[in-house]
């Protein structure tokens, strides 16, 4: 049975550009999906056709039980749409921006003011309810919109890069408020250029690049795809590298890679921290010293430079400008 979210086959070009080329997507209730790729990859694409801002090509996709080519009003009354920017109406104080939308559901005025309330202060935006939101900072008004895209409490949310631009401890806020979220039942769409966030906040991944979706699953099946854990070694003396490399050659389920100039040494390995004591204690007995010894898990930033062969951080210098103007 498909999930809260459902996409298949969406197909979407620009001219010349196919910006989705036959995604498939599904997201089941309650999980968040992390949507992972670079600026350019679909992701926006993807979000704005089944929030019904687009309509694809072809394919089909239904949210919340609804299909989104044919009840595309019915499907906007069930999700919320968090942007990449955020879309206030600076000349409003921030509770009159989320009174505004609790009415325009048609919320009564008495029940719409009565979640403004609420969201504000969830927030943390109660002491600037009264202030033109053109008053507030980047990270207020990204804050601000999440709150909007949440008066109805809708069982689908879509968050588009949503933490753009913002510092980390507005990052950190915003990220306790999607887990709360999710805990309480709302399934999640989230797309980021954010390793950590899709690391911290996704339950399963879908990488993006070029319209296609390269890769599904967990976020420790996906860096199972890059090899496994690694010992890495620096020795103190550039002398030691050759000694400290036999070692790990004893170790090691593959080649060990030697950083000279660093006097580092990699070396694939099985075990975890049992198999990282030995290594440390057989360094020990060789009279090999060390400056740093660690066991080093793959990052999502591994796995996407493994199955695309470039960082997942690529965009270009006109959405760098737009992302540190709407930060302001």
């Amino acid at each position: 049975m498909p999930g809260a979210i459902y996409a298949e086959g969406l197909v979407k070009t620009f001219g010349d550009v196919r910006a989705l080329d036959g995604v498939d997507l599904d997201v089941p209730e309650g999980t968040v999906l992390g949507l992972l790729g670079p600026n350019g990859a679909g992701k926006t694409t993807a979000v704005r056709c089944l929030t019904t801002l687009l309509r694809p090509d072809s394919g089909s996709a239904v949210v919340a039980g609804i299909d989104v080519l044919k009840h595309p009003d019915a499907v906007r009354r069930s999700i919320g749409l968090s942007g990449q920017f955020a879309a206030v109406d600076e000349y409003l104080t921030g509770r009159e921006n989320l009174q505004m939308v609790g009415q325009l559901y048609q919320m009564k005025a008495k029940a719409a003011k009565a979640r403004a309330d609420e969201l504000l202060a969830q927030f943390d935006l109660a002491d600037a309810a009264d202030r033109p939101t053109k008053t507030y900072s980047g990270g207020m008004r990204r804050r601000l919109d999440l709150a909007a895209a949440l008066v109805v409490s809708p069982p689908v949310m879509f968050m588009d890069e949503p933490t753009t631009g913002l510092d980390p401890r507005n990052r950190q806020l915003l990220w306790e408020v999607i887990k709360r979220l999710v805990s309480g039942g709302t399934t999640l769409l989230l797309t980021t250029q954010y390793l950590e966030e899709a690391d911290h906040l996704a339950h399963d991944i879908a990488v993006v690049d070029h319209g296609h979706v390269i890769a599904k699953g967990t976020s420790d099946q996906l860096k199972a795809r890059t090899g496994g854990e690694r010992v890495e070694v620096v020795v103190h003396e550039r002398d030691d590298i050759q000694p400290a490399s036999e070692v790990l050659r004893g170790f090691g389920k593959g080649d060990t890679t030697v950083e000279d100039h660093m006097r580092k040494l990699t070396v694939p390995v099985t075990g975890g921290a049992k198999l990282l004591a030995e290594v440390i204690r057989e360094l020990d007995t060789r009279g090999i010293e060390i400056d740093d010894i660690g066991l080093r898990r793959p990052t999502l930033d591994d796995v996407f430079l493994s199955l695309t062969g470039h960082l997942a951080e690529v965009g270009n210098e006109e959405n760098d400008k737009d992302k540190k103007e709407a930060a302001k």
